[in-house]
């Protein structure tokens, strides 16, 4: 398992952890199995419930044939979510809870009405403290309706047009014959709608109906009055008399016009034939019975003229005769012509008068037209008036038919219908007893397992980040002069004996850490510095934290910018410390990191180089020992020697210090002390270092 700065985790203490949660395992066992037993035997006092489901379907299926003349070639079997939405509330509606309360009597079982068998207990106390509604101050009516609603639920089946009607019930046949009994009468609630809707329809246009006649009654005779005063009567084809005169004079006028011009114009043809001696070939000329007489004889005598001309010359007497009877017969076709063609120009003249005297008729009707136009406007707009009265009563009469044909509940069909109806259930429904004893048991297991675990975690490293372990010779005089080490024990660290030529030490590391943990505040912070260079402060730092470590939660920050050795006894050794933190570099996080031997926390100078000065005069350092103080029971600070450590700056930090020196009676050792105390240490302790070179050793 990797950690986050790419550190790895030991299994052995993974290990340990599990040994640690076996330990304890009466811990997570013991509460389960009760847990599980109470459980067990509260889903068995429980009485059970047992739920029925009946299923509506929402549509628009009514008889086409019942359906209004307008409505029958549109599709009414679309509903949307809000009409389905709106059919659930309708089936749960007070009216209907009623009805059903009523037909199965519901009110009288102590299931709906607990009065009925006593109130119990805790339902007296949540009343009474104001969690329940006190059931002896409601009416019947209301204890059965929130009973029964609270054993309903309607909902609808997702992305479909069904409403799911579902009741519980301790009785199972009850909980079918209430769900039966809602769907049921939902659908005559909707059909005795819709026949009520259907009568009052009736009803009302029954009265309209008879109000509408009179107006259309009214309407037509005012038609009729304004067109005999107006004389707007009409003729063929729905048209005014007197339109109708002025089209008829119109054609009249145009044929006499037209028999005019052809009378003379054969006249003025057959006048010009005439004068031109051409023959006539005018098809008037030749209709005429005399002419077509009289130009027969003509060519009779022509012919007998033609056969004498062959025996007789040109002057023979009847030759002359001959000749003499074709003239004559030709002056008297001349004549007939001429009398053609005077009966043709009278002709033309009567047609022209009778063309003036259709004019004159045809100006009287214009101005007879033009008075009657405002006349027949407001005649349009009666008639208008009254076909509109006559519409709008024959649509209530059609209306009305179709109402009266649907004032029966077989002529109007619900909107819905009960595609499953709910059945008698043998397996109750509340409560589920083995999925809820398991997931007590379960929740119970898991939470008991976490606090354990989180127990071991607290109590000790249950993570050590393994790696190489690097010698150095200071670490080997620590390990040999110090450290009884075992891998199933808490590291122990003893204190060398002073030699025999040395004064008694003034205490020992156990007693200081004692008396730091009954200090209170004052105890928390302490700074180990040493009276001479190489007289052990690390170690006597090291000693002590660790001591402090065993009960409490303790860091030991390295602040001895000279000599710093306490990364050598870290589980990274290479990690960021207080440097790199006041530069930016790292995040309070980084820099903390553990004690191989013990529960101790660490935290290094890091790669401090020239700016020793600075970090100690920095304010992040200060915050980030106050944060440490937050944070731990106890914050050790190993200063190093005396004379490189800035102590003004360190008393204002961890303003109680201990002394380290090889002579404690020395005039040098009590120097340093009132050294320690001039600078504003409140507390210098006293102890009995070992040198490093006796530590190597």
């Amino acid at each position: 398992m990797s950690l986050s700065n790419g550190r790895t985790v030991d299994d052995l203490e993974l290990r340990a952890l599990g040994r640690g949660i076996w330990r304890r395992r009466w811990q997570i066992v013991i509460p389960t199995l009760i847990v599980g037993l109470l459980t067990f035997v509260a889903v068995n006092l429980i009485t059970p419930q047992y739920r029925s489901e009946a299923r509506i379907l929402i549509e628009s299926h009514g008889n086409v044939y019942l359906r209004p003349e307008a409505d029958r070639t549109v599709d009414n079997t679309v509903v949307d979510e809000e009409a389905v939405a709106s059919q659930v509330q309708v089936i749960l509606s007070r009216d209907l809870a009623r009805r059903v309360i009523q037909q199965l009597k519901l009110g009288e079982r102590a299931e709906f009405d607990p009065v009925l068998s006593g109130v119990s207990l805790p339902k007296v106390l949540l009343a009474l403290f104001g969690f329940a509604r006190d059931p002896l101050r409601m009416t019947p009516e209301e204890r059965v309706l929130q009973a029964y609603y609270a054993k309903l639920n309607v909902s609808v089946v997702d992305k479909s047009r069904v409403i799911s009607v579902s009741f519980a019930s301790s009785d199972p046949d009850l909980a079918a014959r209430v769900a039966n009994a809602i769907a049921d009468g939902y659908l005559e609630m909707q059909r005795a709608a819709k026949q009520e809707q259907a009568r009052s329809a009736s009803e009302w246009l029954s009265g309209e109906i008879e109000n509408m006649r009179k107006k259309v009654a009214d309407a037509e005779a005012k038609v009729e009055d304004f067109r005999s005063k107006s004389n707007l009567f009409v003729g063929a084809n729905d048209t005014l008399l007197a339109n109708q005169q002025l089209s008829d004079v119109n054609t009249q006028i145009a044929a006499a016009r037209g028999q005019k011009a052809a009378a003379e114009s054969k006249a003025r043809v057959i006048r010009d034939m005439l004068n031109a001696g051409k023959p006539l070939e005018a098809a008037e000329v030749l209709n005429s019975d005399l002419i077509r007489r009289l130009m027969e004889q003509r060519a009779t005598l022509k012919a007998q003229l033609s056969e004498q001309s062959a025996t007789l010359l040109e002057f023979h007497p009847r030759i002359k005769e001959l000749r003499a009877q074709i003239n004559e017969l030709d002056s008297q076709i001349k004549l007939e012509a001429e009398r053609i063609v005077h009966s043709l120009e009278s002709n033309a003249r009567l047609a022209d008068a009778r063309v003036n005297s259709l004019n004159a008729s045809l100006e009287h009707l214009k101005s007879q037209a033009a008075t009657s136009n405002e006349s027949d406007v407001q005649l349009r707009a009666l008639e208008r008036e009254a076909k509109a009265e006559r519409d709008l009563l024959e649509s209530y009469l059609a209306k009305y038919r179709e109402a009266t044909a649907r004032d029966n509940l077989q002529a109007a069909p619900a909107d819905a219908r009960i595609i499953s109806r709910a059945l008698v259930s043998n397996m109750p429904d509340f409560p589920k007893k083995l999925p809820i004893i398991l997931l007590a048991v379960l929740a119970t297991l898991v939470i008991c397992a976490g606090w354990v675990a989180t127990g071991e975690l607290l109590a000790g490293p249950a993570y050590v980040v393994a790696v190489p372990e690097r010698r150095s010779p200071f670490l080997d005089s620590l390990r040999s002069a110090t450290r009884v080490f075992n891998w199933r024990r808490e590291p122990q660290f003893t204190v060398p004996a002073p030699p025999a030529a040395a004064p008694p030490p003034a205490t020992t590391v156990e007693a200081i850490a004692r008396e730091l943990r009954g200090a209170g505040e004052g105890g928390r912070r302490i700074t180990i510095i040493g009276a001479a260079r190489n007289v052990g402060t690390t170690h006597t730092a090291i000693s002590l934290a660790r001591a402090l470590a065993k009960s409490s939660r303790t860091v030991l920050v390295d602040l001895a910018l000279r000599a710093p050795n306490v990364s050598v006894i870290s589980t990274d050794p290479q990690a960021p410390g207080i440097a790199e933190l006041v530069r930016g570099q790292a995040s309070f996080g980084d820099i903390i990191t553990r004690d191989r031997f013990s529960r101790l926390h660490l935290v290094a100078v890091g790669e401090a180089g020239s700016d020793g000065p600075a970090i100690i005069v920095s304010q992040r350092l200060g915050a980030t020992l106050d944060a440490l103080a937050h944070a731990y029971d106890h914050v050790v600070v190993d200063a190093g020697a005396l004379p490189d450590a800035a102590i003004e700056r360190l008393a204002q930090l961890a303003p109680r210090a201990l002394l380290v020196a090889t002579n404690v009676s020395n005039p040098e050792t009590a120097a340093a002390r009132q050294k320690l105390l001039a600078a504003g240490y409140t507390q210098v302790a006293l102890l009995l270092g070992q040198p490093r070179d006796a530590m190597a050793a």
